[in-house]
């Protein structure tokens, strides 16, 4: 420190040039920087869901929870293993050492959960093995409500502003709550079924049999040769009812013999309101690694272009922005820039 201050006496323009070049340097790198609410960490916590629908949580801890902390438990460097079972559904959250590497942690936990899926009822979804990580919490909230049913707005959210927003530079995902989706149901009368003597999985498997579009090989002629495909994707709801579920004494039995289809919504899973109306929200998550407030504001922006697009009595709301509270940090942070330099 003496040399640097004898240094810095002698030679007044070098020292200021030093001191100017750190502050160049300083300045063009404070505007590079990126700008996110909570600092980039990997916590070593790994996730594992796995769904059987239908199941009981009794059967979920004996049947899918206790075969996969069995394989889990082997583990080197596990901290605390957990398990919440649900109806239909299971989680276990392991934690690890903070010296163990979590990318190789999850490894070995997604090789463990292979080796637990032999033992496990084959009707389970198949399982999620994911990190925690700060990325996937949502940067933004966008609310879509209306003077309109449910499943219309949740159309609209779904064919025209998720893909809009999905196009925005840095956003990773868009995820629909609240929503009610699109779907055929096929209503089966229970006592036609039994006069019939019908199981339910016939009905099941005649509508994923005749409701297929299926690859038709190739033909070749000459140096030309074509990809044949058959179309037997149902278009029309109606049609479901003319589907043959069974062959009772040379007699097909169609659906509208049992039941009938309906051109309905998927079974509500989610609910979303906004000032007590239900309402259909979009959660907004960034790409790992992007700029939270560059995101937001991009999303920003196509949320200013959407509301051209919907019908003018829909309304697009943006309820939880991350943004607000990085620029008021950002704020207080330069204000004490300021007076850090004041002072010195």
């Amino acid at each position: 420190m003496q040399k640097l201050a004898e240094v810095c006496i002698k030679r007044p323009v070098f020292a200021t040039m030093l001191v100017m070049a750190f502050v160049v340097v300083g300045a063009a790198s404070w505007f590079r920087l990126g700008v996110d609410r909570f600092p980039s960490v990997d916590l070593p916590t790994v996730s594992v869901r796995v769904e059987l629908p239908g199941a009981s949580t009794e059967e979920m801890e004996t049947l899918v929870a206790q075969k996969l902390e069995e394989q889990i438990n082997t583990i080197q460097g596990i901290q605390e293993l957990r398990s919440i079972s649900g109806t239909g559904t299971v989680v276990l959250i392991v934690t690890f050492n903070l010296n163990r590497q979590i990318d190789v942690a999850a490894q070995d936990v997604r090789d463990k959960v292979a080796i637990a899926t032999r033992n496990v009822p084959r009707e389970i979804l198949p399982p999620v093995v994911s990190k925690f990580d700060n990325d996937q919490a949502p940067v933004v909230t966008v609310a879509l409500s209306g003077e309109r049913d449910l499943r219309e707005l949740t159309e609209l959210a779904d064919k025209i502003v998720r893909p809009q927003l999905e196009r925005s530079a840095g956003v990773g995902e868009v995820r629909i709550i609240g929503g009610l989706l699109r779907a055929i149901n096929i209503w089966v009368d229970p006592d036609r079924l039994a006069a019939y003597q019908i199981p339910i999985t016939s009905v099941r498997d005649a509508v994923v049999r005749q409701n297929a579009d299926l690859p038709g090989g190739n033909v070749t002629s000459g140096l030309n040769e074509t990809s044949l495909r058959t179309m037997g994707r149902i278009v029309e709801p109606k049609a479901f009812g003319d589907l043959v579920v069974a062959t009772l004494n040379g007699v097909p039995v169609r659906v509208r013999d049992i039941g009938y289809a309906e051109d309905g919504t998927k079974e509500q899973r989610s609910a979303a309101r906004l000032d007590g109306v239900p309402t259909v929200i979009m959660e907004i998550r960034r790409q790992s690694g992007e700029n939270t407030v560059a995101v937001i504001e991009g999303v920003k922006t196509r949320l200013a272009a959407l509301r051209q697009q919907v019908p003018p009595d829909v309304k697009l709301a943006v309820i939880r922005d991350q943004s607000r509270y990085i620029y008021a940090a950002l704020h207080e942070i330069n204000l004490h820039l300021v007076l850090g330099s004041i002072l010195a």
